[in-house]
């Protein structure tokens, strides 16, 4: 693993979004001081030349280290941790099972919950006025939430209290966003989800993070 940098200068752009507060709370965990851009998606923003030179797609959230520019919001907390916390826990080291399990975790949520379920909802009930309405699609990815998170229910209560069992890693973080972005759906959740939801975004980063990032997804009430 490479060795942790020092004195790092970090500029994250992006806020406003359940994937834009993912790197704000990271940041807040390992207690790091990063410059803050927090431009928001279709705004236009994100659409300006100087923008689109760092990340051609025009997505948040965008991590800037030095010459690196890194976009996805899974990948830039696994690189801030690996980097700058890798003593934290957050990210169990690699070719250990604890890291194929976690990577298991994170490669599911960020398909199964966060692309293939929520973000349809995102795009065809929330902004059904720029992609089009399409009803049938958003009641198959309520579905398949449901049987998807359904998995998530059982393996916290026969493993928790985290996805992991004991320690709380960032799979914990990704899934934490997704559940506060499915309460804010009115997407029903299993007592289970809510009171763990509840747990994680007590944590002082989390409300940290949640301050900076704004949108209406803080927390579960």
């Amino acid at each position: 693993m490479t060795a942790p940098h020092t004195s790092p200068h970090l500029i994250l752009w992006g806020a406003g979004t359940t994937r834009t507060i993912r790197p704000h709370w990271v940041l807040h965990e390992l207690g790091l001081t990063y410059e803050k851009h927090p431009i928001g998606s279709r705004t236009g923003e994100t659409q300006t030349d100087a923008f689109r030179a760092l990340n051609p797609r025009g997505k948040i959230p965008v991590l800037q280290d030095g010459a690196l520019v890194l976009a996805e919001s899974a990948a830039i907390i696994n690189y801030l941790v690996e980097n700058y916390g890798p003593e934290s826990g957050l990210v169990p080291r690699p070719g250990t099972p604890q890291r194929g399990l976690y990577d298991q975790w994170c490669f599911f949520i960020m398909t199964e919950l966060d692309a293939h379920t929520l973000y349809i909802l995102r795009r065809h009930d929330d902004l059904a006025h720029l992609y089009g309405a399409a009803p049938n699609a958003v009641q198959a990815a309520k579905e398949g939430f449901a049987r998807q998170i359904a998995v998530v229910t059982q393996a916290l209560r026969s493993g928790g209290p985290y996805l992991l069992g004991e320690p709380f890693t960032c799979a914990d973080i990704l899934l934490t966003t997704c559940l506060t972005w499915a309460h804010y759906c009115k997407i029903p959740l299993a007592n289970d989800l809510i009171d763990y939801a509840r747990r994680l975004t007590a944590r002082p980063a989390y409300r940290q993070a949640a301050a900076i990032n704004g949108g209406p997804m803080v927390g579960l009430t």
